[in-house]
């Protein structure tokens, strides 16, 4: 097993394909606690995800407590990313099984999910900016885990 890549309640279609495509390439599944703020099927979804939707792994949870639910029965530590965090990404030790939480684009995380983490990291930014396009914090996260973790991609499957 590796990280997955869990998407708390996603507003664009276009960011959720993006990570689609980026977790088949990258042998990660991409998680989502609905209610999203679009329809799955939704032509966006597909046309960031091109031709690898099919390949992606992607698990759907019906709402926070199913996604909680079965992350505890099996064991993960959920990460959650957030502005609202001091710890550096980049200096935090990242495990086989963790589950990488990101909010919503427009709102985050309500308070509830943040006191269920089990850990919260930040991105540091330069002063005066805000946040990052949720695809490409995923991907910069997912990144060093999978960095740190050192597995090959001829393992993945």
């Amino acid at each position: 097993m590796t990280v997955s890549i869990a998407l708390y309640q996603p507003d664009i279609a276009g960011n959720t394909g993006t990570l689609m495509r980026f977790g088949a390439c990258m042998g990660v599944d991409i998680e989502i606690i609905e209610p999203a703020g679009f329809d799955l099927s939704d032509r966006s979804l597909k046309r960031a995800g091109m031709d690898y939707l099919d390949a992606a792994r992607l698990i759907r949870h019906l709402d926070f407590s199913a996604f909680d639910q079965a992350r505890r029965a099996s064991g993960r530590r959920l990460v959650l990313l957030t502005t609202k965090a001091s710890e550096d990404y980049r200096d935090f030790a990242f495990g086989a099984e963790d589950i990488l939480l990101f909010g919503r684009e427009s709102a985050g995380v309500p308070d509830h999910v943040h006191q269920t983490a089990d850990e919260r990291l930040t991105i540091p930014m330069a002063p005066g900016t805000r946040s990052l396009n949720l695809a490409v914090s995923a991907a910069m996260v997912t990144g060093e885990a999978l960095r740190q973790l050192r597995r090959p991609l001829s393992l993945i499957s």
